[in-house]
């Protein structure tokens, strides 16, 4: 236990409903959560299993076979990725795929390459399972990107899994097509496992995403993760899926066999009508995340001292806050109990987001324009007195 470590964003929430009991008005901009409601078609479908159809049993361990369909031609249609459905693994969440793939991969001492900052289970199951993680710093002046060669210089003999998520979390930063396609290369060239961390796929705002797993010599190798949860705000569902090479498949099956047994099977109800059904409610939700992105990364860079990267995907804004001499954690904290605005401190993610902290658009315009109003004058505050907030001194 002492090897595993957590997401910390479900603790700054904690803290800010913590202080909103006392009386006070918090803005939260610390989940990746979309706020939006499931889109009603999906809620009807699966409620209409649940009364009428008896999907009230056991499924399948690896889904649903209609599910599983769905999902092969919906990654065919959005991914280019072919694939059968017995490749599909579904999952309550997709962590599970996280962790299913390096349970059965990484042996001790194995390597696995993971951006940083990024999300942190990556980090925290590789260690979890006895593999070593090997961070990627994901540099400002680089847009986020991974830095192909520096991933190259990371590899050793005992690498043996490659982690990349774009759009990522938290920084909001996509690969390129080219980046893509090297680290393809590299996979091929080193015999790496690459974990594709796909989450944010329909929520990337420029360029058409390319799914490592349909280069040549990659769906063998590629373990493609995705679930519902941003797409279709559908988190509290717990849907995540991968699409595993075939060697693996029954590999996954197994483990979901001896960790959950299956997944909910109402809620896969709903998810095979998320797929197939009417996607205006996405599609109005990407567009509102587009207006959200442009109203939070303006506000926050017209405040003196604040720099931050228009993201080109997700749902986050990773401004870089180091001008004010604080760490990430100390001015996470300031704004939570000075300004009433919650985000997370840029190391929530990893050594490397140390200066940053990262706010989550996915509250409404109103939220986003006040808690960039408070945090311009919490932080002018901040330069005129030097006096950070805390929790005891909160008002």
């Amino acid at each position: 236990m002492e090897r595993i470590g957590t997401e910390t964003a479900f603790e700054a929430a904690a803290r800010a409903r913590a202080l909103e009991a006392t009386g006070r008005d918090v803005i939260h901009l610390e989940l990746g959560e979309p706020d939006f409601d499931t889109p009603r078609n999906v809620s009807e479908a699966a409620a209409r299993a649940l009364l009428d159809d008896g999907a009230t049993h056991y499924t399948p361990a690896a889904g649903i076979p209609s599910l599983r369909e769905a999902i092969v031609a919906d990654v065919r249609r959005w991914k280019g990725i072919e694939a059968k459905p017995e490749q599909v693994i579904v999952t309550p969440g997709a962590k599970p795929i996280m962790f299913y793939a390096m349970l059965a991969l990484i042996d001790d001492g194995d390597e696995v390459i993971y951006p940083n900052p990024g999300f942190p289970i990556y980090e925290s199951m590789a260690r979890y399972v006895g593999g070593t993680p090997v961070a990627a710093p994901l540099r400002e002046e680089n847009d986020f990107r991974m830095d192909v060669e520096e991933v190259a210089s990371l590899i050793t003999p005992r690498t043996r899994m490659l982690v990349i998520n774009t759009p990522h979390n938290p920084t909001g930063s996509i690969l390129t097509g080219d980046d893509i396609r090297r680290l393809g290369q590299l996979a091929v060239e080193h015999d790496l496992v690459v974990l594709a961390d796909e989450i944010y796929g329909r929520l990337q705002y420029e360029d058409k995403p390319l799914s490592i797993a349909t280069l040549p010599g990659m769906a063998e190798r590629t373990i493609t993760l995705d679930g519902f949860s941003k797409t279709f705000a559908m988190t509290g569902w717990r849907l995540g899926y991968g699409v595993v090479p075939e060697a693996l498949a029954p590999a996954f099956s197994t483990l979901v066999i001896n960790s959950v047994s299956c997944t909910n099977a109402f809620a896969q109800a709903g998810a095979v009508e998320a797929l197939t059904g009417p996607q205006d409610a996405a599609d109005a939700m990407r567009a509102e995340f587009l207006a959200r992105r442009s109203l939070i990364v303006d506000g926050l860079n017209a405040i003196p001292g604040v720099r931050c990267l228009m993201p080109h995907g997700a749902f986050y804004a990773f401004p870089n806050l180091s001008s004010f001499g604080r760490s990430s954690s100390q001015i996470a904290d300031h704004l939570l109990y000075d300004a009433g605005v919650c985000g997370l401190a840029g190391t929530a993610f990893g050594e490397h987001g140390e200066g940053y902290v990262r706010f989550s658009y996915a509250n409404s315009r109103e939220n986003i324009s006040r808690a960039v109003e408070r945090i311009g004058e919490s932080l002018a505050k901040l330069e005129r007195t030097g006096e950070l907030a805390t929790a005891g001194s909160a008002h």
